[in-house]
């Protein structure tokens, strides 16, 4: 592992995930103390009213990207002289979705919370972001070419500015509604600086193609699917647990979940920059190409269980000190659900395989059989251990769906044999390095 790390070390791609992950740092890092204050002044009420409204926009995620964000990366190397097109396509079939996603969120509340005004207005001016979201398209370019460092000051940016106005409504003490707009604001900052890199970088003029459409369509169709799925199996458990034991149960396991992804930024910013070596790659040089994979497999998995221990051994009093003594029922369901994150990122890592090899169409089995599991589970498990069942079905849920369930269908096997051996340090290392290794 450090032999493999110091190679890494030298690749411009590291350094592209250096951009990547520092400015997710400084973003989180101010998104934190800034969310403290305002978490303090809108009280539990109306902060809970943000948070719901953001569960909505998270879980129409999968429909206003249409899947395209796991596609664009590889139609980028391999039409780059359509790159133009394929940006102002998908930027035109993603404000079509994301503005039909905020329709049906506004309806789907105006029914669900009938009568409650706060909650519809709170919600709507929440969902404008998601039109404004489409521009993080141009995320994907700078990642195809290495230059992931615009983005991450574009974020950086965005989040200054949103944070900014934050303050500015703390010290107004303006109301619930006007944080709703926060969401909104990030995005439009993004989207301006965004263009301006693009354009300063030599992007082309966007324009619409129908023929792009279909063939952008075609390709991440099964992606869509699978992000439904996964959204519906992320919801199970929390709906399951209020209707089975209470709101209590779902905040305690609410907070170990939260507390078990705070740190993921970082994989998800490793996956990305070496998603472009792995495409290209794999049309060069196959041997390049799985030994590619396996590293990202290696790494995801090895952080995440080193991080998962951590977690685990400062659990209770990381839960005490940040949060008080309600809400230690979190600390059994947080030592069992932060191993997910080493299997849902090995999911998330998979997606450049899928792409590369053209396995899309078999995502929507996977994470159609996982939404099943997912229900079985929590039915059998929750009874008996409350918080820490639903923790423990989307434990077993996730290894499933990364590791059991694909080694099951036969086109999925290579993959499966990929991160096992990646799992156990074989193929890892460059021929040269091993040899080194062995002497």
């Amino acid at each position: 592992m450090k032999i493999l790390l110091q190679s890494l070390r030298k690749n411009k791609v590291v350094k592209n995930a250096g951009w990547i992950i520092g400015g997710k740092v400084a973003n989180k890092l101010l998104a934190f103390v800034v969310g403290i204050f305002a978490a303090r002044y809108l009280g539990p009420s109306n902060y809970g009213l943000i948070n719901y409204a953001a569960a909505y926009a998270t879980f129409f995620a999968s429909l206003c990207t249409l899947g395209i964000n796991s596609v664009i990366v590889k139609n980028f190397v391999d039409h780059p002289d359509q790159q133009g097109e394929t940006i102002g396509t998908t930027l035109l079939l993603r404000a079509i979705s994301s503005l039909l996603s905020a329709l049906a969120i506004i309806g789907i509340v105006s029914v669900v919370d009938k009568g409650e005004c706060l909650t519809v207005v709170v919600v709507a001016l929440y969902s404008i972001g998601l039109i404004f979201q489409v521009f993080d398209t141009l995320n994907y370019w700078f990642q195809a070419r290495l230059q992931s460092k615009y983005s991450a000051i574009a974020e950086l940016v965005s989040y200054a500015a949103m944070s900014v106005y934050k303050i500015i409504l703390l010290a107004l003490g303006k109301s619930v509604e006007w944080f709703a707009v926060a969401s909104a604001l990030d995005y439009i900052v993004l989207a301006v600086f965004l263009l301006i890199a693009y354009f300063k970088n030599g992007g082309t003029r966007f324009h619409y193609s129908l023929k792009k459409a279909k063939e952008l369509l075609q390709s991440s169709s099964s992606f869509i699917i699978a992000g439904l799925m996964v959204s519906i199996y992320a919801c199970t458990d929390k709906l399951m647990l209020k209707q089975m034991l209470g709101a209590d149960a779902v905040g305690h396991y609410s907070l170990a979940s939260t507390v078990s992804v705070s740190w993921a930024f970082i994989l998800s910013a490793i996956i990305d920059s070496l998603y472009p070596e792995i495409v290209q790659s794999f049309q060069k040089d196959r041997l390049r190409y799985e030994r590619k994979n396996r590293q990202l497999y290696a790494i995801v998995f090895y952080v995440s269980l080193f991080v998962s221990a951590m977690i685990c051994l400062v659990a209770k009093p990381f839960i005490l000190i940040l949060y008080g003594e309600t809400y230690l029922p979190a600390v059994g369901p947080l030592r069992i659900v932060v191993w997910y994150t080493a299997f849902s990122y090995l999911g998330v890592a998979r997606n450049a395989w899928m792409v590369c090899e053209n396995r899309q169409k078999y995502l929507k089995y996977l994470y159609v059989s996982a939404a099943a599991l997912n229900v079985v589970l929590n039915l059998a498990l929750i009874p008996s251990w409350g918080a820490s069942g639903a923790a423990a079905a989307s434990l077993i849920t996730q290894a499933s769906t990364t590791i059991l369930l694909p080694a099951l269908i036969r086109p999925l096997r290579p993959n499966t044999k990929l991160m096992l051996d990646a799992v156990l340090m074989r193929g890892v290392l460059p021929e040269k390095q091993r040899n080194h290794t062995k002497e």
